[in-house]
This record gives C-alpha cells, sequence and structure tokens, in this order.
C-alpha cells in the first residue's frame, strides 16, 4: 500500500498579478490538505534559500558548541516564553535542546555570543518568516470562504511570534522520541527541516512521516485556528523521531495571537451559519499558561495534557 504524501504547493502566483485560475487550483489543493492531514509544504514562497542554509549552518555550530557556552544565554526565570537556550531534562518529554527567539528588539530576547553572526542571521529568518506568515495567513482565509482580512484583521498584533531552532540528538537504543505527541497552541507554524527525516503526523491512528524537501516549508495548523474556525480546520497531532547515528536540526515559527487576545469561534463559523460555537471563550495567554504549567509536571500522554478540549463546550 503507497505511504500517503503529505501535499506540496507551489506559492509563485500568490506573489504576481492575476493567474486566478492558478491560485484556485493552490487555495483547493491546499484546503484538502488542511482538512486530510492539517499540514502542508510550500515552495516557492519568497524565503532565499542562501538565508536558510546559512542559518541552518549557525545553528549546527551553536547546538554543537560546549555546553558552558550555551548555558550563558539561558532564559530569564518565569517568562512565559522562555526566550535563550533551554535543554530538556527528559528527552522523551520534549525535543532536546532549542534556542527561542520574539520578535526583533524583544527586550527578552537573549542570544548566544557564538557563532557571532547567528543574532542577524535569526532576525532575518524571523523577518523572512513573517513576511511569508502573512502570504499564508491570506490564502488561508481563501480556503475558509473568508474575506481576505478577516483573520488579518483580528489577529493584528505580531508581537508574540516567536522563532525556534531546536536540535534532536541521535537517537539510543533506549530512546527514540525527540518531541513526543503534541499539537501546536499558534494559529500555525511555520517549519524548516534539514535533509535528516523524523517529523511524523498522525492521521487515521497511524504515524506518517513528512519526509524533508529541498527548499520547502512545511505549514501547520494550529490550536488557535481550530478555534477560530469552529473545527473547520484541526490542530493535527505530530511528534518528532529522533534519528539514527546524527543530529536533526529545524526552525519552527509560530504564528500566533496576541496574548490579551480573547479567543472563540469566529461568526462566520457560528451565528452567520447559524452553528453552535464548540468552545467557550478564553484569553490567549492564559491557554498558554496552562500548557506551561501542565507541561512543567512532564506529562508524557496526550491523553494527560491539557489542550484546546479543556475549553470545548
Amino acid at each position: 500500500m503507497a505511504i500517503p504524501k503529505i501535499p506540496t504547493v507551489d506559492l509563485t502566483p500568490f506573489f504576481i498579478e492575476g493567474y486566478e485560475d492558478e491560485k484556485r487550483k493552490i487555495v483547493d489543493s491546499i484546503n484538502k490538505a488542511c482538512s486530510e492531514y492539517g499540514f502542508f509544504q510550500i515552495v516557492n514562497h519568497g524565503v532565499p534559500l542562501d538565508l536558510t542554509n546559512e542559518a541552518m549552518k549557525l545553528s549546527k555550530a551553536f547546538f554543537e558548541s560546549p555546553t558552558e557556552a550555551k548555558l550563558k544565554c539561558c532564559p530569564l526565570p518565569n517568562a512565559l516564553v522562555p526566550a535563550g537556550y533551554s535543554k530538556k531534562p527528559n528527552p522523551s518529554y520534549e525535543f532536546n535542546e532549542y534556542l527561542i527567539m520574539l520578535p526583533p528588539g524583544s527586550d527578552f530576547n537573549i542570544f548566544p555570543e557564538n557563532p557571532p553572526e547567528f543574532r542577524e542571521v535569526m532576525e532575518e529568518l524571523f523577518s523572512q518568516f513573517l513576511k511569508i506568515g502573512m502570504v499564508v495567513e491570506r490564502v488561508l482565509s481563501e480556503c475558509l470562504g473568508l474575506p481576505p482580512h478577516v483573520l488579518k484583521d483580528f489577529n493584528d498584533d505580531r508581537s508574540w511570534d516567536f522563532l525556534i531552532a531546536l536540535c534532536y540528538l541521535p537517537a539510543t537504543e533506549k530512546e527514540r522520541i525527540g518531541a513526543s505527541s503534541h499539537k501546536d497552541v499558534s494559529c500555525f507554524t511555520i517549519v524548516l527541516q534539514d535533509e535528516v527525516a523524523g517529523l511524523e503526523v498522525q492521521k487515521d491512528g497511524k504515524w506518517i512521516l513528512i519526509a524533508p524537501q529541498p527548499g520547502a516549508l512545511l505549514v501547520n495548523i494550529g490550536d488557535a485556528l481550530q478555534v477560530l474556525t469552529n473545527d473547520k480546520f484541526k490542530s493535527p497531532t505530530h511528534r518528532v523521531m529522533r534519528p539514527n547515528g546524527r543530529s536533526r536540526n529545524s526552525f519552527a515559527f509560530f504564528y500566533s495571537l496576541s496574548g490579551d487576545k480573547w479567543v472563540e469561534p469566529l461568526p462566520q463559523f457560528t451565528k452567520e451559519i447559524a452553528e453552535k460555537p464548540k468552545y467557550r471563550p478564553f484569553l490567549y495567554k492564559e491557554y498558554i499558561q496552562k500548557r506551561k504549567e501542565n507541561k512543567s509536571k512532564h506529562v508524557t500522554r496526550l491523553e494527560d495534557e491539557i489542550t484546546i478540549s479543556h475549553y470545548a463546550i
């Protein structure tokens, strides 16, 4: 039986005038991918290949540096989003090592001294991911049958977006999980993978490997968009398996909501079509805090984790 493949779409038509037929075909493909997998891949997205290659090279150099050097850029205590370097004490629970960056200019960002150019490259990568995130947001609005600026107008505060550089150490005989089963809290996430496979999405009770594709970026739906669309698009369960014999590096950009935003299904998916809301309103940062507290208890099973179902009606 053939292994299902996550759809890949070419975004070229969305950067030029016209080509309405091609745009509609892309919208249909993304709509189908979001409905079936919650994931899709994009190519010709506008993020320079030279930049992604350089970012990956510098990320690998940072994570290969001595632990004492990495610990110099540990996050500030009690930060809701812990910008800086961290290493999880239990590798079966989450990814092994990571570096979080908030929007450029944030007072909470903590960058490593080496490689010295890593900060500048990460800031440029953040900027490029933000640009393509706005394009993806516009395309998703079309997929959902919304006027072009509904999601943008609802979600116009970009100060809560963040970028993570990730490193998964090679698998051991006792442990192969790099990131256990989870769902993202964001509206959507943009992922840059290196050539080492490991990311898997769950569909119909089976795990599907999302093989890295040169020059492609991955996009997956998050909890916030699931609530806004009243379950029309759902946040997929996914995980990362640690590779054999080598490390795996990636970047994840979380296109989020403002922490002070009240989140509930949009009227276009409830009142305007006579559907009952499936979620009660909640404050976005409250959900993030609950998830953070839950994860601090080292919960390893998805059924024990606080998810968006916590707010289900």
